[in-house]
């Protein structure tokens, strides 16, 4: 693309547009600062050859002191100095607000951009590794706007001044130590070229142990089940290892050059002020023109020994930059088309016209796929892990886009729809359930904000979570830990599935939604849904009897293919894959359910459980 063509730390500049005004003062503060910073050793300068005139007395050299021109002189350099500090300040103000600012938008188009991305994306991207660019790597930019760029431009201005004041005030003199600007910028952009390839491996060890200390967070409690402690504690100290040496190396190369390049600078000062002296004693300059001189040297120190910094800075921001624009760069496999419809009064019609998919081109995960779903119908999918199941469900809200063929909601292509509209039409429970930090209440309001305690609790009431929560001190505002680690896995099956009942979907997803639960839990489940179902089109990805039996269509995948499709009695009697899955997996479960649907329906003849068939009851 033609963006890709531009300089990486120049594309970054492009942030700064919206506030140009902003800039603007930070330039016209910097042009003040760099003024009043070039009229002090002017000041100095007067100060000496007006406010003490010397004279030669024969052998003896006679200071006649000018005090009204020395307090004039005082007052002026003071002035210079204010003027200085306040165009600093505003210099400093502006330039840092400005570059907060880009930073806040980077991070903002960085956290955006990860929101429309497609699965497809989240499935290859390394959480650590994406946190690390939209901190550390938005902080290098951020350093970059507020040091780099625009401190490139006050050492630009400050440079070319000083050269041209310091070849006014004596040629011979400025001749002389320019030779030593030269090597002095040789040096520096050395160590620059040193440092840079370091940074670069320095940002990465940090992504990278990013990444080893997000994944043993997360993955925490199977660290201690299997007792890697130690494998996973030598395994953060070898990338930390890695980051120290890198990280010490940087600092190792800045405390070599560093003295050389203060060794070269004071040569060249001790070398002017030699023929300065000289050049006063045959009477060639003015005691105040050698002040002025060397106050000018001093202050050129600055902009030589900074092309090494504000180069390095460059190159941490191109380096930074590559970064955040490898995220802010990539393009969702999943793209909403050119004037999309809003899908409107949908009644869940769901057909998969000969639908093939597959991750990359060289493995299909699903063949020529076929499925006609009318409203109201349950369907329910079975297989082996990897036969296909989640991905046909992951297809129908465009997580992924179909490699071949078509999908249509009441006729229409689901690409032919807006992506919000067609998400809304769904209703997911997905098979790894997330909770996020927060109250229960809201994580079960977490998809529809504008919900009223009474919904909470209604749908809490119809997944069966209900009577749990109340047990809870808290209640509905106990906290859920992170990933929901302070509920059971059955609880947190159905705070999701009340989550997903909220938002009164036109069709349902339950992606192995009750795999987790004990048969009692899954019994007043399905007794809740079963109303809830009504109505409504159904995709149950599920290896419990209860869900097949009563599934209007049960579609058996293998290999990407349906190789079976029909009803629970009408598949038994063909003895085929079904009854194969049904023999091995399913018919004890047939009977363990059938026991326990007796001793419910005892418990409840006695009254010892409020109305478990109702599709309001509570059950924990």
């Amino acid at each position: 693309m033609k963006h890709r063509r531009i300089p990486v730390p120049i594309r970054l500049l492009s942030y700064a547009r919206p506030y140009k005004a902003r800039v603007f003062v930070a330039c016209v503060s910097l042009a003040g600062l760099t003024a009043f910073q070039l009229i002090g050793p002017k000041l100095v300068g007067y100060a000496i050859d007006q406010g003490v005139n010397a004279s030669k007395d024969g052998d003896i050299t006679v200071a006649h002191g000018s005090l009204r021109t020395l307090l004039i002189a005082a007052g002026l350099i003071t002035a210079a100095a204010a003027a200085r500090g306040i165009f600093q300040f505003w210099q400093s103000y502006t330039g840092e607000w400005v570059s907060q600012r880009i930073a806040y938008d980077i991070r903002n188009d960085i956290y955006n951009h990860l929101q429309r991305m497609s699965f497809a994306y989240h499935d290859k991207a390394q959480t650590g590794q994406i946190m690390q660019r939209a901190t550390q790597d938005v902080e290098g930019v951020r350093m970059f706007v507020s040091l780099g760029f625009i401190r490139l431009m006050y050492v630009v201005v400050l440079l070319i001044a000083t050269l041209i004041l310091m070849v006014t005030t004596d040629w011979q003199l400025a001749l002389l130590s320019w030779v030593f600007i030269p090597p002095t910028a040789a040096i520096a952009i050395r160590m620059t070229s040193q440092l840079r390839p370091i940074w670069m491996q320095v940002q990465n060890l940090q992504g990278e142990l990013g990444v080893v200390l997000q994944e043993n967070l997360s993955g925490m409690r199977v660290v201690k089940a299997f007792g890697r402690e130690d494998y996973e504690k030598r395994k953060f100290n070898d990338q930390a290892q890695k980051l120290f040496e890198n990280s010490y190396a940087t600092n190792r190369i800045q405390a070599t050059y560093s003295p050389i390049i203060n060794g070269v600078w004071a040569f060249a000062m001790v070398a002017t002020a030699w023929f300065g002296a000289n050049q006063i004693l045959h009477g060639n300059l003015k005691p105040g023109d050698l002040a002025v001189f060397m106050l000018y040297l001093t202050m050129l120190q600055l902009p030589v020994r900074s092309l090494g910094f504000i180069t390095l800075l460059w190159a941490r921001a191109g380096t930074s930059g590559q970064r955040i624009y490898d995220i802010l760069d990539a393009e969702s496999a999943v793209q909403e088309k050119a004037g999309a419809a809003e899908l409107k009064g949908v009644t869940g019609h769901v057909r998969f016209d000969d639908v093939s998919f597959g991750y990359d081109v060289i493995s299909p995960v699903l063949r020529h796929v076929n499925i006609d779903a009318k409203p109201g119908e349950v369907v329910a999918l079975l297989g082996q892990t990897g036969s296909g199941k989640t991905t046909v469900v992951n297809l129908m809200p465009r997580f992924y886009d179909v490699t071949g063929g078509s999908i249509t909601i009441d006729g229409v292509d689901i690409r032919d729809a807006t992506l919000a509209s067609l998400r809304r039409t769904f209703g997911i429970v997905q098979q790894d359930v997330f909770l996020f930090s927060a109250t229960i209440r809201d994580n079960i309001a977490y998809g529809a904000s504008n919900a009223t305690d009474e919904d909470v609790v209604r749908v809490a009431k119809l997944a069966r979570i209900h009577d749990f929560i109340e047990t809870l001190p808290d209640g509905y505002d106990t906290w859920v830990g992170e990933r929901g680690v302070t509920v059971s896995g059955g609880q947190k099956q159905r705070i999701s599935i009340a989550r997903t009942l909220l938002l009164d979907p036109k069709i349902l997803v339950f992606d192995d939604s009750t795999s987790s639960v004990d048969t009692e839990t899954e019994y007043l489940i399905q007794q809740a849904l079963a109303e809830l179902m009504k109505g409504r089109t159904t995709f149950v990805i599920a290896q419990r009897l209860r869900t097949v039996k009563s599934a209007d269509q049960i579609l058996v995948l293998k290999d990407g293919n349906i190789v079976e499709h029909g009803r629970h009695e009408e598949l038994i009697k063909r003895g085929g894959p079904y009854s194969e899955i049904y023999d091995l997996e399913l018919r004890d479960q047939e009977e363990a359910f059938e026991q326990e649907k007796e001793r419910l329906a005892q418990v409840d003849a006695t009254g010892g459980v409020e109305a478990v068939a109702s599709v309001a009851g509570g059950g924990s």
